[in-house]
Parts: C-alpha cells; sequence; structure tokens
C-alpha cells in the first residue's frame, strides 16, 4: 500500500475520536434548537424491488452550506467540511414517509438515523421514484429518490474513493488538501470513468442500476451526490458509513455486508465489481466471486498502487479466474471499457465514447499521472 494512505488510515482514528470528542462538548449547547422547531430531514438515496423499498435518511440540525462553486477559496471549503464533520443528530423524531400509495414510519436513532421500508399494494415500475417524508406535528418536509430494480442485464456496485473520485494517493499533504478542501465541482473524476459508468448503466427504461460504496461517512453524502451530478456519472444508492462508530469496525466486513444484502435482495440478478488496488477492494471481491459462483461477470480494479501491491493483486486475479470470472487490474477507464466490449456488456460504439472521454481529458501532472501498462 502507498506510504502516505498507509500513513492517513493510522491517522483515521485519531482524527474521528477527536472530532467526537468536541461533537460532544458542544452538544448540549446547540441542542435547545430543537425545542424550537429548527430541524432538517436528510433523506438518502432509497433501493429495493417493485415490491419492498428501504429509504434510510437523517434528522438533523439545520446547518449553512452555500451551493458550491468552482471558484470557492480552500478556506471556504474547509468550512463546509467542518460544518458536515460537526452536524448535530435529533433522537427520538418520528419520520412519516411516503412512496406511492405506501406508507412507512420510523423514530431516529440516538445518531439521528432512521429506515424506512415501503411495501406497496400494487408492485412499483422500475426505474427512480419519489419519497415524500414529513415529521407528524411540524411544518418539516423533504422529497427523497428510490431506485426500483425490476428488470436489467446486470448491475454495477463501484467504490468511490480513488475508483471514481482522484484523491491524490501518492502524497499524504495533497490527499489531505485535496480531501478537505475541495467541493463538488472541484474535485476530479479519473478520465473516462463517466462515459464508462454510463455505457454500463445504459440509461432508460431497462436500465441497469449501479450502487455505491463507500468508506466516506455520511456526512459527506451531500458532497459525493452534488459530485456525480455535477460530473454526469450515473446516480445511484450511496452506502457509507456512521462517523466514528462504523469507520472504526473495519472496511472490509463493511463492504462484505453491503454487497451480501444485495446479492441477497437482487437474487437473479449479476453484477460487475468495480474497485481500487489502494485498498481491499481485490481481496474483497475475490472472496465475493469464490462464495457466489455464477453471480459476478467481471471485476475491475483501477489501478493505483506499487509494484508490490499489484504483484499480490496478479495472485488474486488468478484464483479469480479459477472461478470462471475475470479480473482485469487496469490502469484507466479505456482499459476496462476494452473488455467490457469484449463481453458484450457494452457496444462498440460506447467504447468509442469512453475513448473519446480519455483522450480529450487534460494530461495530469507527472506525479499524478496513471501508469500506460497495458490492463492485465
Amino acid at each position: 500500500m502507498n506510504p502516505a494512505k498507509t500513513l492517513f488510515k493510522l491517522l483515521l482514528p485519531v482524527l474521528e475520536r477527536a472530532v467526537l470528542a468536541a461533537d460532544r462538548g458542544i452538544s448540549r449547547v446547540l441542542q435547545p434548537r430543537r425545542r424550537r422547531g429548527q430541524l432538517l430531514l436528510q433523506p438518502y438515496v432509497g433501493w429495493g424491488t417493485p415490491h419492498t423499498v428501504e429509504l434510510t435518511g437523517r434528522v438533523l440540525l439545520p446547518r449553512t452550506l452555500k451551493p458550491p462553486r468552482k471558484a470557492d477559496p480552500r478556506w471556504r471549503n474547509f468550512g463546509n467540511i467542518l460544518r458536515r464533520m460537526f452536524s448535530r443528530e435529533v433522537s427520538g423524531v418520528e419520520v412519516v414517509g411516503r412512496l406511492g400509495d405506501a406508507l412507512a414510519r420510523a423514530v431516529s436513532d440516538s445518531d439521528g438515523y432512521f429506515t424506512l421500508t415501503f411495501r406497496p399494494a400494487e408492485p412499483l415500475a422500475g426505474g427512480w421514484h419519489e419519497v415524500a417524508l414529513s415529521v407528524e406535528g411540524r411544518e418539516l418536509a423533504a422529497l427523497g429518490r428510490a431506485q426500483v430494480v425490476e428488470q436489467a442485464r446486470f448491475g454495477i456496485i463501484s467504490d468511490l474513493d480513488d475508483t471514481v473520485l482522484q484523491s491524490d494517493v501518492t502524497s499524504l499533504p495533497r490527499m489531505l488538501m485535496t480531501v478537505l478542501t475541495g467541493n463538488a465541482r472541484t474535485r476530479a473524476p479519473f478520465p473516462g470513468v463517466g462515459a464508462l459508468y454510463r455505457a454500463l448503466t445504459r440509461e432508460g427504461a431497462g436500465r441497469n442500476p449501479i450502487f455505491y460504496v463507500s468508506s466516506s461517512p455520511w456526512n459527506f453524502f451531500d458532497l459525493l451526490w452534488q459530485f456525480l451530478d455535477y460530473r454526469r456519472i450515473p446516480l445511484g444508492p450511496l452506502f457509507l458509513r456512521n462517523w466514528g462508530v462504523d469507520l472504526l469496525g473495519g472496511h472490509g466486513s463493511y463492504k462484505h455486508e453491503i454487497i451480501e444484502r444485495l446479492f441477497k435482495r437482487y437474487p437473479d440478478l449479476k453484477f460487475v465489481l468495480v474497485g481500487d488496488s489502494g485498498e481491499q477492494d481485490p481481496v474483497i471481491y475475490s472472496e465475493v466471486v469464490q462464495r457466489h459462483p455464477g453471480r459476478v461477470l467481471a471485476v475491475y480494479i483501477r489501478d493505483v498502487s506499487d509494484a508490490g501491491t499489484d504483484a499480490a493483486v496478479m495472485q488474486l486475479r488468478e484464483q479469480v479466474r479459477g472461478a470462471g470470472v475475470d479480473l482485469v487490474l487496469a490502469a484507466d477507464s479505456l482499459n476496462a471499457a476494452s473488455h467490457a466490449m469484449a463481453m458484450g456488456l457494452i457496444t462498440p460504439g460506447e467504447y468509442r465514447s469512453v475513448l473519446t472521454s480519455v483522450t480529450r481529458t487534460p494530461a495530469a501532472p507527472a506525479a499524478h499521472r496513471p501508469s500506460t501498462r497495458r490492463a492485465t
């Protein structure tokens, strides 16, 4: 693993505990606002089938975040990051949701989270649906979205950091600067990733669903959602983590849990798994392939690590290949697109769109430029 990223992972628990300590220290000062009715309903992205849909959200005290702009100074972006970290959750609030003819209720827990489960009387059509949220006894409402999967050729499960979103992992100072002082307009995707994901999902009536799994905390949901929307990367449910609790529990077990839930909810759907070599994605995806024969169409791993890590990934590739699945260690989106085209997952025209997107992207500085080694 890259030394800068290793150091960052060692420092992360310390940062989390510091945030939690400060968070508790100011809690008593801000909580009285709850009694004055100043609350914020933050719905995340629902997901499910025509018969069952689940939507998670959070009840928070309001915060002031202006829409991001490319010209925003770094100090303002950093201030917004701090506001997200120190979000004020509110427990004991009953939230009511409506999805079509289905109603669901839930009470926010000690971290402000609630989960609504809808079971419509009539099956829902596949695609996106609106979910209306409210709090009884208060003039408080919000509108969420839910992705319903009815018929699809396959699904996509993708990591975000270092897979879709560039994090400058080659240097700890640059990585911290990028993560802590960027916003949804200034953060950059890897070249061609938007075109590749649009080709895989094929927006429309027969859309292939995409799901994002990230180690980022739920506090950053709005930033990540705005980033995907602004960069025209297909939207889908985000599975993030609870700051200071889940984040300390281990990334591998968390990602395993989410993938198992998706495989169980969609038993007839096959998946393409996309990740990067900087974390545990190759190991996790290899285990998923072994555990679920016939359920994984391909594994695409973006190469963001050193030669030593690459050698370990190549060993896992042989294990995955023994189960009849290709693991592609790709230097860029074009290599993954080439394999996807050969498998019939995308068309030659869609491959050319990825090629155009990659070639039109300005060259990265030498320290950030991806390897020119061909996919293996």
